[in-house]
């Protein structure tokens, strides 16, 4: 190995752009960026539709984000980087609730049903027996919440957000995707904001003048900056190990190209990862990727000749009523009022590859979205100004029921190639925010020193990465 290591780092979304720009900025070793696409971000990139900075879905930067973190996005973004109130509702039960929950706005607005089955069911909670172990999301939820919340709001949602059933649902998904998996939790998000209660930061979220993707495009600058190597359209099409060197072959804009470095971090899906490798993996690891699945997204973009569509940046749609999960208007997220005269939402809808809607046309699509929004009783779009779709293939990892052993099998395969680290949130299957893939690269870049990359050190970093929860 050389007195200065060669990384190569597959993937430029938040994780493997952090990584870069840390690496990079300490100095602490050479390093190779390759994305298949021809932009940085991923899933948390942004693209221009008619003149309007739009998101891939809904994003922002939330308040528990790690310090270390912020202080650098601030750093990097400056006065760009705004702090902005939450504003969104939830449509539950046909009642429009304020999210986050506020005390004033469920006593006027709550659903009088759903507030009466929510308390008898807190009061069952407190009594002997009344709460067990629970084996699965179902379980989990309907012990800790009750029937109420899980029939009319969780379940519903989970139904849509996974396509799975909640009781086909591992317990890790309720224990890391619902931050409020308990009544305690859920009335402290509700008191949270009254006055004197309220956390600092609680109730806002941080975002940049122009849009989520920045924060990817600020790190990657960066790390050009400080000597980075960021090649975009390079998409890996095999990794084999020789002489103690790692040699990453990808298909570029002039053809095949190959790099060869000491260490190989890769953020990309971890599934991905195993049909890349050759040899190839042996058959159980095979069989373990195949058992691990992801959750595809289509996001439905409506440009709208008005200046805004609603005060609101998002909605949420539990119901099974309606087909999309989220919409949100990326215009009120920086709050600026940019363009004039037009305004874009962005539509939530997730679904498989074997749905029919993976094949829809943008207009269909549109259409589909068009009914859900008047049926929840939101305005009509009218006329639009265009219909754009981005289908993600890699939206959320599904915690299936017994998914625990398929992981650990594929990441004890991956933990045992020499000098290669996979983590961020599809290297790790985890069902993370941006900060904490964030966070993850920043752990990774703390391994690596003279002596090599500390395991040890990065086995701690891992057992704290499973006490993450995802914040919507």
């Amino acid at each position: 190995m050389a007195d200065r290591p060669r990384i190569a780092i597959l993937g430029a979304g938040p994780a493997g752009l952090g990584a870069a720009f840390r690496l990079t900025d300490a100095d602490l070793a050479d390093v190779v960026v390759l994305e298949a696409q021809d932009v940085v971000g991923g899933n948390a990139g942004s693209f221009e539709i008619h003149g309007q900075r739009v998101d891939f879905g809904s994003h922002r930067l939330h308040p528990s984000c790690d310090p270390e973190v912020r202080s650098d996005i601030e750093r990097l973004l400056g006065e760009s980087l705004l702090r902005r109130p939450r504003h969104g509702r939830i449509n539950l039960r046909g009642k429009w609730i304020h999210f986050p929950l506020k005390p004033v706005d469920l006593l006027l607005r709550l659903d009088k049903g759903f507030a009466i089955g929510a308390f008898s069911d807190t009061i069952k909670r407190l009594l002997p027996g009344g709460q067990g172990p629970g084996e699965t999301f179902e379980s989990v939820l309907r012990d800790a919440l009750g029937a109420t919340i899980c029939r009319d709001f969780y379940f519903p949602y989970a139904r849509k957000i996974w396509g799975r059933e909640p009781a086909e649902l591992s317990a890790t998904q309720a224990h890391r995707r619902v931050a409020a998996n308990s009544i305690g939790k859920l009335i402290r998000k509700v008191l949270g904001q009254l006055p004197g209660v309220k956390p600092v930061g609680f109730g806002h979220f941080y975002y940049p003048v122009r849009g989520f993707g920045a924060i990817s495009e600020a790190y990657a600058e960066a790390a050009r900056q400080r000597g980075a190597d960021l090649r975009l359209g390079r998409r890996v099409t095999a990794l084999e190990r020789v002489d103690d060197v790692w040699r990453v072959m990808a298909d570029g804009p002039r053809g095949p190209e190959t790099v060869e470095a000491d260490y190989v971090w890769s953020t990309i899906p971890i599934t991905v990862l195993a049909r890349l490798i050759s040899p190839a993996p042996l058959e159980t690891v095979t069989a373990a990727s195949a058992g691990i699945r992801y959750r595809q997204m289509i996001l439905v973009y409506l440009t709208l000749d008005r200046d805004r569509y609603t005060e609101f940046d998002a909605h949420y749609f539990p119901g099974a009523d309606v087909g999309i999960t989220r919409l949100s208007e990326p215009k009120n997220y920086p709050g600026l009022g940019d363009p004039e005269g037009s305004t874009t939402l962005c539509a939530e809808l997730p679904c498989s590859m074997d749905d029919d809607a993976w094949s829809e046309s943008a207009e269909d699509l549109g259409e589909r979205v068009r009914d859900d929004l008047v049926r929840v009783g939101l305005p009509d779009p009218g006329q639009l100004v265009g219909t754009e779709v981005r289908r993600l293939p890699f939206a959320y990892p599904i915690y299936e029921t017994g998914y625990e052993q398929h992981f650990e099998r594929l990441d004890e395969w991956a933990a045992g190639l020499p000098d290669l680290l996979t983590f961020g949130r599809q290297g790790l299957f985890a069902h993370d925010n941006t900060h904490h893939a964030l966070y993850m690269a920043y752990c990774a870049t703390k391994c690596i020193g003279p002596a090599g990359f500390d395991d040890t050190r990065w086995a701690a970093y891992r057992r704290e990465f499973e006490s993450h929860v995802v914040e919507d």
